[in-house]
């Protein structure tokens, strides 16, 4: 496993296209925002159509390295659906499951849907609104690691221009 400059690692293309997937469907959200209603719905849609779907409160079990559990379970997905809703980048949860995301979609076969929830795919991309506040904030935070931070942006700035 390779691991970027900010140490998530990628998986290399060669390993990912003889795996076995555990799931269909990863699903990378902000509940705060959209659990008890649009997520919700999406993946009892997703169960419906029998896809076989990780959402982090519905496949970890107590005690589990919670940050593993999660980067493992997107290298063990066919696709990830991106629910970018606004506070999506307040969250360093949220920014390190979409940087692994980006990272295995550039590097392997992983197939990324991004859903922009309540916010323009240009606030996104260009860092605006609430997602610039949120920047804000973790620059201000991780002044020691910028390079974490700036991997956090181009993440989010790849995601934006998805499907564009």
């Amino acid at each position: 496993m390779a691991h970027n400059a900010d140490g998530v690692g990628c998986s290399s293309s060669s390993s990912c296209s003889t795996k076995r997937w555990k799931y269909h469907v990863f699903v990378s959200f902000r509940g705060e925002d959209t659990q008890t209603n649009f997520t919700d719905h999406l993946y009892a849609a997703l169960i419906r159509k029998g896809l076989k779907t990780f959402r982090d409160e519905e496949e970890l079990e107590r005690g589990q390295s919670i940050q593993s559990s999660l980067l493992q379970a997107i290298e063990e997905s066919r696709s990830a659906i991106v629910v970018l809703s606004p506070s999506y980048a307040s969250s360093t949860w949220c920014l390190d499951k979409l940087q692994k995301i980006i990272c295995l979609k550039e590097e392997s076969s992983l197939q990324v849907f991004p859903i922009f929830y309540e916010v323009d795919p240009s606030d996104v991309k260009k860092q605006k609104g609430s997602f610039a506040e949120a920047f804000k904030k973790h620059e201000e935070r991780f002044t020691h690691d910028k390079m974490k931070v700036q991997g956090w942006w181009n993440a989010l700035e790849k995601a934006a221009t998805i499907s564009a």
